[in-house]
């Protein structure tokens, strides 16, 4: 397992990754005794045992079979955190470090593959490596989607003002939001609060009222503009007619004529 080192002015920069790494193996070696700790620990017994007073068999075998057990013991804990981390794989998780500094970061990402060194296990994500333990919460992809819709829906109200000082202007921003909050599931409306949707359907309703006065006070301006297509269009018939009378006296002189000659 190998973590590059970022070098910045000269200096190492430690990562989030490094921190993580670093603390993980740490942390391995501060958990207490393990089997090897404790075969010594017996090995050291046999040895300096009294001679005249020494250990019975029975006791031996009593600790060998401790020994035993916390060898397996571990051997299952290990095998337990190499599921828990395979099972991370390819879901979205949030992992928190703390660096050299005792700042303490968080970021987010999609686990892309396991690795285990050390009975410790380690998740990759972004191409970096995190301990297993800094893991802190494993997140649904419907669940996320679901959070950050709301956050965009609340920010975005957040920039609106109430009903009494809507504008015209806002049009186009409160019919957005509320073709987006009417196109998203039942699931992800739950998320945002109420407070929220009860100012989105009083927006709605004054632009409501504000189209509805502009569209009343147009009617002035349709009047003229009916009159003016009226008038033209009388203009229009009367100069037809003209035409037409005219188109009959001639056909009247022309009959005139055939008359004559016949």
């Amino acid at each position: 397992m190998g973590v590059s080192a970022v070098v910045k002015d000269g200096v190492i920069q430690e990562t989030a990754s490094q921190s993580s790494v670093q603390k993980a193996a740490e942390s391995g070696s501060k958990t207490g005794m393990d089997k090897d700790a404790f075969l010594q620990l017996l090995v050291a017994q046999m040895k300096y045992q009294d001679p005249l007073e020494p250990t019975s068999n029975t006791e031996y075998i009593s600790q060998y079979a401790t020994f035993s057990q916390v060898e397996q013991m571990q051997n299952l804990a290990a095998s337990m955190e190499l599921y828990r981390a395979s099972s991370m794989v390819g879901k979205l998780v949030n992992i928190e470090t703390t660096d050299s500094t005792g700042e303490s970061k968080q970021l987010q990402g999609v686990v892309e593959y396991v690795t285990y060194e050390n009975n410790k296990a380690y998740v990759s994500v972004d191409g970096e490596l995190y301990s297993v333990d800094d893991v802190i919460a494993v997140v649904d992809e419907t669940y996320q989607t679901a959070f950050d819709l709301a956050q965009a829906f609340v920010a975005a109200m957040d920039e609106l003002p109430e009903e009494y000082g809507l504008t015209l202007e806002h049009k186009e921003t409160v019919d957005a939001l509320q073709q987006g909050f009417n196109s998203m599931t039942a699931y992800q409306q739950s998320f945002i609060p109420k407070s929220y949707i009860e100012k989105l359907q009083k927006l709605v309703e004054e632009m409501a009222k504000l189209v509805a006065a502009q569209e009343a006070a147009k009617p002035d301006g349709d009047e003229e503009n009916t009159g003016e297509t009226e008038k033209t269009e009388g203009t229009e018939k009367t100069d037809a007619v003209t035409e037409t009378d005219g188109a009959e006296e001639t056909g009247n002189e022309g009959g005139g004529e055939n008359k004559t000659e016949v």
